[in-house]
């Protein structure tokens, strides 16, 4: 599991018929940052998750990567490498807030 930020979406119009009606975004890992330890910051990778929590671009969430993103009940037959399965309000790191959604 890890936290990434919503950077964009996916439109397929064609694609295997399980997969229809499922939303899906483009996500960045993020980690903590090194050094000061203070911030979240990009990893320069990206991913595509299904969303079924609607969650939106800019949005700080958790993603379940393998086969573990099969063992919701809104994924569990869907071919499928990754899910979105909360969205993060706040990060503490050692009693540091390095991030809150409503300082967002």
């Amino acid at each position: 599991m890890f936290i990434a930020r919503v950077t964009g979406s996916v439109v397929a119009t064609q694609k295997v018929g399980s997969m229809t009606g499922h939303k899906l975004l483009v996500v960045e890992p993020y980690r903590l940052e090194e050094k000061k330890r203070g911030s979240l910051v990009p990893t320069g990778r990206t991913f595509i998750a299904v969303d079924p929590l609607g969650s939106g671009e800019g949005d700080y969430v958790l993603i379940c990567q393998g086969s573990s993103a099969r063992l919701t009940p809104e994924t569990k037959d869907l071919p499928i490498d990754a899910v979105v399965i909360g969205l993060v309000d706040s990060v503490h790191i050692e009693k540091t807030n390095v991030y809150s959604r409503n300082d967002s």
